[in-house]
């Protein structure tokens, strides 16, 4: 590219004013990713959001958000492996 010229992808990637953009693309790709990454849970879980990474899941009753609250970590862990970053700091469980 001439001098002076960035592509898109630079600029989004390295901008600071794209910071908080950069944050909503990053937090709805666990969402949208996220049967990816467990496509065993499809059938009990739904993703909802991250808000300060935390990641916001409905889960079908008690018995699976007690199960699901067990392998917390482990969740978390394999989310973060999957994206090479800390995306995700923990998980809140709602009905």
């Amino acid at each position: 590219m001439p001098d002076g010229f960035k592509s898109l992808k630079e600029i989004f990637s390295n901008e600071p004013q794209l910071y908080k953009v950069r944050s909503v693309v990053k937090s709805s790709d666990v969402v949208i990713d996220f049967f990816k990454i467990f496509p065993d849970l499809k059938k009990v879980v739904i993703p909802q959001k991250v808000d300060k990474m935390f990641l916001k899941l409905r889960v079908e009753n008690a018995v699976w958000r007690s199960e699901l609250k067990f392998k917390e970590q482990e969740i978390v862990d394999k989310i973060n492996k999957f994206y090479n970053e800390q995306r995700v700091k923990g998980i809140k469980f709602t009905n």
